[in-house]
């Protein structure tokens, strides 16, 4: 199973990495994890595989391209642990992931010759995921020892916002403390906001806090865009106590 991460979108690009994966295997499983990460966001990127790499049976081959340094000198690299394997641009990606499981080997993956200076996507990581699918990890390049750290910032109860949903919510990296009203610091500005288990809970205009699927703190807006009103970005940071 080869499982597609990317900041693609709906465009036509997603649609001609999936072309070259099956020109490799015509009978690969593909799956979209998601497209709509926001440009060039490694943030996002490392949260999103980080929370849902473990949902898909074992063996399977993370695709993530996210890639703001698309042809320059930043490596290229596919990593096979117990669990899984990761084919990625090298600008931190994969860490938040491969810090929680065990690393059986790093694998750099050379750029082929006539390779598009502004598509690897297609050119290099997709034909790659597609042969490790097939067995061909120990085929792909030479070994090396290490990858790029990107750590998502985390202090006491300092964390940053990870992600905006296409709903608007505001999804942080920080854990509930169980509380009913929580104080929430972000861009200089302080609120008082209450914590709900769900969202019908909350009044009409109302920000409030809730757990969302990844067992972290969101800050919602019931049947509208928080986002709309707070203005935040992935990596702000944000302070809930």
């Amino acid at each position: 199973m080869v499982v597609l991460l990317t900041d693609f979108g709906l465009g036509e690009y997603v649609g001609v990495m999936k072309g070259v994966i099956c020109n490799v295997n015509l009978n690969a499983t593909i799956v979209d994890l998601c497209h709509d990460i926001s440009p060039q966001s490694i943030i996002e990127a490392s949260w999103i595989l980080k929370s849902n790499y473990g949902y898909f049976p074992d063996g399977s081959v993370f695709c993530c391209v996210v890639d703001p340094g698309v042809g320059s000198e930043r490596k290229a690299v596919a990593v096979k642990t117990r669990q899984s394997y990761f084919v990625a641009p090298d600008n931190g990606l994969l860490w938040e992931t491969l810090k929680e499981q065990d690393i059986i080997e790093i694998r750099q993956l050379a750029v082929p010759e006539k390779a598009s200076r502004t598509f690897h996507g297609r050119d290099l990581f997709a034909k790659a995921a597609a042969e490790i699918d097939l067995g061909g990890f120990e085929n792909l390049g030479r070994v090396i020892e290490k990858i790029e750290k990107f750590r998502l910032h985390r202090q006491d109860r300092e964390g940053i916002v990870v992600r905006i949903d296409r709903f608007g919510n505001i999804i942080t990296n920080l854990e509930s403390l169980h509380k009913n009203t929580y104080s929430v610091e972000t861009k200089g500005r302080k609120y008082q906001m209450n914590f709900y288990p769900i969202y019908d809970t909350a009044a009409e205009n109302e920000l409030f806090l809730i757990e969302g699927s990844c067992n972290t703190l969101e800050i919602s807006l019931r049947s509208s865009s928080a986002n709309k009103v707070m203005h935040l970005k992935p990596g702000t940071k944000i302070k809930i106590t």
